[in-house]
């Protein structure tokens, strides 16, 4: 059987042969893969396939490259070069058309006006042919004001078209949701933009102002004294600044703090900073006064009026503080604490020398040698006698009273040290005559202990006498009492003793020792009368210590 055996007979039921000697069954590929890219796979006649359909195709090659013209095998003279295709919305991105257009707004129940034109700027997107409506924000104008239609597609009519920019231009009057937006102008890149597209634009017009109505209503106003709102309108954010001395002298712990005063011109209020520097010691709490009308005269039927314990309303106060009463290089007084003016800012003087030309702003320099630096003296109340003076004196400078401090060095160098002196009671009593005393005087604290000694059959027992303390000179004052020292401890002198006399008879050789070693501050007088009781040399007339032995050097 030849391949074309079953061609010209319809592919029906019946009509159609196989061939019994097919064995491959698979579904053969239809593409070719030649330098990594898939290319269909031309047809070739085989075993199974049409011989007419495969000289079809040979065919339509043939008469395809009969047409076609000799350009296609030797190249055409006259390349093009192809641009490079950019989307709409990579070539109009972040381009914006912006027109400056007004609505008019009905004032209702108003005697001054009746309608009112307020401006909005129109942006159009080119990019998705969206548009936003934005009014601008004026400063202290009362009405709600910012963006009034977001970002959008805005609806041209009731069919569900949109706006376009070829829709938009200068005069007309732009409708979204009720409200007509008149335009009256655009900027230089949306005029260049439109006579790009073949689009002429109009002539600009200018932006009206309020349109008032041309009968207005009778209005009756009740004059005022002061008008309050021009006062904020012109007033606002305006601030007068005095750089300030705060006198705090009066107090326990007086100094001088500088400090700032702020005059808010808006509502006539007064505030008071203080200025802290860093390590100062102080808590961070700059407001010394917080913001206050300050009253300056206080009405004369209201001067019982406890202003300790309530706030003064406008009915008690006469007049409050105004900027006439300020002024650099002067002093003032507020709530009861006296401030120098020592200088101002810059707008401060401005201010003053446009409204209050006849005051003169005379800053000075900040005082450093004057009455607001002056330090008040401690009073340190009377000694009351309980404990040592030092002990009882450290209770008037800290609530938690320290230790008063002691010369260590002193105290290190004449540890040990001790001068010993024989001593007779000096009293009218005939018991005392016999009694005899050690006086003993501590080098390394100024102090004086006493010690009887015993004697049989006298009725009277020995032992410590006076425990060490410091004694004070009779005649000495308790602020600035002056206690004995060895100058004032030459044998036969009297040493006073809390209201007992005592009369010294004798001293050991360490006495005259140290006396002489120390000659520059012992008087002569003493010095002599210890050489004459003790002599040169000599050990008989040595005054007995505690335990009834000789007096001799302390041992170290």
């Amino acid at each position: 059987m030849s391949g074309n055996w079953n061609s010209g007979l319809p592919f029906l039921p019946g009509y159609a042969f196989y061939d019994v000697t097919k064995s491959a069954f698979h579904r053969p590929q239809t593409l070719d893969y030649k330098n990594g890219y898939a290319l269909p796979r031309r047809p070739t006649v085989g075993i199974g396939q049409d011989p007419l359909f495969s000289e079809q195709l040979i065919l339509q090659e043939i008469s395809k490259l009969s047409s076609e013209t000799p350009a296609i095998t030797y190249g055409s003279f006259d390349q093009s070069v192809v641009e490079d295709f950019i989307p709409a919305h990579v070539a109009l991105d972040k381009k914006v058309l912006r027109y400056y257009a007004y609505f008019q707004e009905n004032i209702l129940f108003s005697p001054e006006e009746e309608c009112r034109a307020r401006p909005v700027v129109i942006y159009y997107y080119l990019e998705d042919d969206s548009m936003c409506i934005i009014e601008p924000v004026v400063e202290n104008s009362g009405m709600p004001q910012g963006k009034r239609i977001k970002r959008q597609r805005l609806p041209k009519n009731e069919r569900g078209e949109h706006y376009q920019w070829k829709d938009l231009n200068i005069g007309m009057d732009l409708e979204v949701y009720g409200v007509k937006y008149h335009i009256t102008q655009c900027d230089a890149f949306t005029k260049e933009f439109m006579e790009s597209e073949g689009i002429v634009l109009n002539d600009p017009e200018p932006m009206p102002c309020v349109t008032r109505g041309k009968t207005p209503r009778p209005s009756y106003t009740t004059p005022s004294k002061f008008d309050n709102k021009q006062q904020f309108l012109t007033m606002d954010r305006k601030v007068l600044r005095f750089f300030a001395l705060w006198d705090d002298a009066d107090s326990l712990f007086g100094e001088t703090r500088p400090v700032t005063i702020q005059y808010y011109l808006v509502d006539d209020t007064v505030e008071i900073r203080e200025i802290h520097k860093p390590n100062s010691g102080r808590d961070p709490f700059p407001v010394l006064m917080r913001r206050q009308k300050l009253p300056k005269k206080i009405k004369p039927e209201s001067e019982t009026f406890p202003r300790c314990v309530l706030e003064v309303s406008t009915a008690e106060v006469d007049e409050y503080y105004s900027p006439k009463d300020f002024q650099a290089g002067q002093r003032i007084t507020l709530l009861g604490r006296h401030f120098l003016l020592y200088d101002c800012d810059g707008f401060t003087k401005e201010y003053y020398q446009k409204n209050h030309p006849d005051m003169k702003i005379n800053p000075s320099e900040v005082p450093k040698n004057t009455d607001l630096l002056r330090e008040k003296k401690k009073e340190v109340p009377p000694y009351n006698g309980f404990g040592s003076l030092e002990d009882s004196l450290q209770n008037c400078f800290s609530l938690i009273p320290e230790p008063p401090k002691k010369n260590v060095l002193k105290m290190l160098e004449n540890d040990h040290k001790v001068l010993r002196y024989s001593a007779r009671l000096d009293s009218q009593n005939p018991g005392d005559e016999g009694r005899r005393f050690i006086l003993s005087y501590f080098l390394s604290t100024d102090m004086i202990s006493i010690y009887e000694k015993s004697s049989r059959n006298s009725g009277i027992i020995g032992g410590q006498f006076l425990e060490k303390t410091r004694i004070p000179k009779p005649g000495s004052t308790l602020d600035n009492p002056e206690f004995y020292s060895p100058a004032d401890f030459a044998i036969g002198a009297t040493v006073e003793v809390f209201s007992r006399r005592f009369v010294l008879t004798d001293a050991d050789h360490y006495v005259l020792m140290y006396l002489e070693s120390n000659a520059s501050q012992i008087p002569c007088q003493t010095l002599d009368s210890l050489r004459q009781k003790l002599g040169v040399g000599t050990t008989n007339n040595v005054p007995a210590d505690q335990n009834g032995d000789d007096v001799g050097e302390p041992s170290s």
